[in-house]
């Protein structure tokens, strides 16, 4: 592990809110068990609670270990798209209502960093995305526990990709079309016509 994964995972563990690096755009991270953390983060973007956050690993088989409610087919979506540029709306365990955001970035300089944690990204609610951290907001910075610079970044936020219907009918749907073309996403999941 990195020194830079070292401190990431100390800061999440501490209850801290951490800047960081992903392949994309610069975000926030805590732990999402620690509800004054979470409350830090949506404070710090100015964000209400009620809008989602992904949870984020940055090891594939560690999210997938813990994803153990997953059927095969969508096991094999993630698979297939993980890491990389998207957000994928998984099915939550139990049956529970609503959709699931996970994302697995690939940044090397937290590679096997172990912890999931809640990340959105590091900007004020309705905000231009950060490219570098000199982009994040004044604000932010001076409010987060660990900022990680991890130089100018693609600036395009992820493809968010809906696959709560994927395991049932192998139905998928782009929510928000970003760093990976949906075109990529049909030929990773072995269909070029898109989806239904």
């Amino acid at each position: 592990m990195t020194p830079e994964a070292e401190a990431f995972a100390r800061c999440i563990g501490e209850g801290g809110v951490a800047v960081f690096p992903a392949d994309t755009v610069y975000g926030l991270a805590c732990d999402p068990e620690n509800d004054e953390a979470v409350a830090r983060l949506y404070a710090l973007k100015g964000r209400t609670p009620d809008k989602p956050s992904a949870t984020m690993w940055f090891d594939r088989d560690a999210a997938l270990a813990a994803l153990t409610h997953l059927g095969p087919r969508t096991r094999a979506a993630c698979e297939a798209l993980l890491p990389g540029g998207v957000t994928l709306l998984l099915p939550r365990p139990h049956g529970e209502p609503g959709a699931l955001g996970v994302r697995v970035p690939a940044v090397p300089l937290l590679a096997g960093a172990p912890c999931a944690v809640l990340q959105s990204s590091a900007n004020c609610a309705g905000g231009p995305d950060a490219r570098t951290l000199d982009e994040v907001p004044p604000e932010i910075r001076a409010g987060a526990d660990l900022l990680l610079d991890g130089g100018p970044l693609p600036g395009t936020p992820s493809t968010v990709l809906d696959l709560t219907g994927y395991e049932r009918e192998g139905t998928w749907a782009i929510v928000r079309e970003g760093a990976v073309p949906a075109r990529e996403v049909a030929e990773a999941l072995g269909t070029l016509s898109g989806p239904p």
